[in-house]
């Protein structure tokens, strides 16, 4: 490495910032907490102000002449390998959807897997982009999507030639990954850029352990979340660039389209600072929270009628790789649902889980992570199984086959969503057009896509699923007793 990877650009500038005694008749208003109500002090604290300083105008001057933000960056690309690198504190949905833009123009088509984040939709929407949707390789035993194999991939390119490029999501909010170096081997075959949102994987680059970092494996674009699974704020976010498939400088200028005008120094300061770690300590750091991990996973297996996935998920009809410190739970054989599962965590235990649905609850490990927090997680997870023989039998949740799942595409997403729509009943729903996504959250993978004909196997599913204790936040009617479809 060339740059002086034990610096950190913005980290150092905010410090000299501090003790500057700079003060700025510009925004933000607060004034660096001088004007902050009192009240609110007592409970965020005066320092989170203090680092609240305009990144142009501020931290730097208002042409951005000493590059604090452009030198911090080098040193992430540099870092893992890229050969560019922008931050983003609008999170990964931003990138994504620069990326799909940058590639494919405003009347294109990309190659997507169905089982992507409502980002990729929304990007679709902003976009007017036609999805080519890649069918994801389905577990109908244990209701859970794989990411889609190189075959499939390539048989989707054999279908849509014409495509800009390919989106592929990895890992999976399962932790589960895509044979990368096979997609991108796939798409770069025919001359198209893969695009990675690898969201939940900005640790990857910093241990040989972990799953393959997808520009290691000859991504042309990646998209990583810091604050998933790295050390920094939420909505912090960097997406990186290699090779010449996609133009840098147009993607560059469709970030700037998305990206707000007052990023959040604290945001970007926190990547950098996280960066510096990882380069400095990150083997160290992954290699352990890898050994907790699969410790936690043993005495985790340990309780009855519990099973954590691991290799049931890996496979040739399944996925390629595996974060392991993705914790995935099934619970199903003790009657019980995962959404109780966590709700009594969280209500008796003061523990809150990441994605949870009928049968599953999934606790992600980091590199935060001590003997006494997996402790904390074991004994509450016992202390849980003893509880849930009194539970009441979970609500039943009517599970679509993946024939059923695999909902017909009639429209572009961007032109039923800002056509003419009507709200209508749920039971008379399905056969129509849906005019909106439908959500459910956590994991944020659509079941219904806006152009998309409803049926009605996934309304049921939908709708027992929310009585059960699914989390459905996207609908205009988040009850669905009425559906937004095109008019």
């Amino acid at each position: 490495m060339t740059g002086d990877q034990g610096a950190a650009p913005l980290l150092d500038a905010l410090h000299e910032y501090h003790n500057s005694n700079r003060y700025g008749f510009s925004p933000p208003g607060h004034r660096q907490g001088r004007g902050v109500d009192e009240r609110v002090l007592q409970v965020l604290g005066r320092e989170p102000f203090l680092s609240d300083i305009l990144a142009s105008g501020g931290l730097d001057d208002r042409r951005m002449s000493n590059g604090y933000l452009r030198k911090a960056e080098d040193l992430m690309a540099e870092a893992v390998g890229a050969r560019v690198a922008w931050f983003s504190t609008c999170g990964s949905s931003l990138s994504v959807k620069a990326a799909m833009m940058a590639v494919a123009g405003c009347d294109g088509s990309l190659l997507l897997s169905r089982d992507s984040h409502k980002s990729v939709v929304a990007g679709l929407i902003f976009s007017g982009l036609t999805p080519r949707w890649i069918t994801p390789q389905w577990d109908a035993e244990r209701h859970v999507s794989h990411p889609p194999s190189p075959q499939q991939v390539e048989q989707a390119w054999q279908r849509h030639p014409d495509a800009a490029a390919a989106l592929i999501v990895s890992p999976s909010p399962y932790g589960t990954c895509a044979d990368i170096k096979g997609i991108a081997d796939v798409c770069h075959a025919r001359g198209k850029p893969l695009i990675v949102d690898e969201a939940w994987g900005a640790h990857l680059p910093f241990h040989e352990d972990l799953p393959t970092w997808a520009m290691n494996a000859g991504a042309d674009v990646c998209v990583v979340s810091v604050h998933k699974m790295g050390a920094g704020f939420e909505q912090g976010s960097v997406f990186h660039l290699q090779g010449d498939l996609v133009d840098e400088n147009r993607l560059s200028a469709c970030a700037d389209l998305l990206m707000t005008t007052s990023p959040n120094v604290l945001v970007y300061s926190a990547i950098d600072g996280w960066r510096r770690q990882m380069v400095q300590h990150g083997h160290e750091l992954m290699g352990a929270a890898l050994d907790l991990a699969d410790a936690t996973r043993r005495e985790i297996e340990e309780i009855d009628d519990i099973e954590v996935l691991d290799e049931e998920l890996l496979g040739n009809q399944a996925s390629h790789d595996l974060d392991r410190l993705q914790v995935l739970i099934d619970v199903s054989a003790t009657g019980t649902s995962g959404y109780q599962a966590s709700d009594w965590l969280r209500e008796y235990c003061q523990l809150d889980l990441g994605m949870t649905d009928h049968r599953r609850v999934l606790a992600t490990m980091s590199l935060a992570d001590g003997s006494d927090t997996a402790g904390r997680l074991v004994e509450a997870l016992k202390l849980w199984r003893k509880a849930a023989h009194d539970f009441d039998p979970p609500p039943r949740v009517d599970l679509p086959t993946p024939d059923e799942l695999e909902l017909e595409s009639v429209m572009a997403p961007r032109d039923a969503f800002f056509g003419p729509v009507e709200d209508i009943p749920v039971e008379q729903a399905s056969g129509r057009i849906s005019a909106e996504q439908i959500t459910p959250y956590p994991p944020g993978i659509p079941a219904v896509v806006p152009g998309e004909r409803i049926n009605q196997p996934v309304l049921d599913y939908l709708r027992t699923g929310l009585s059960a204790g699914m989390n459905v936040p996207d609908p205009a009617d988040p009850s669905l007793r009425t559906v937004r479809v095109v008019a």
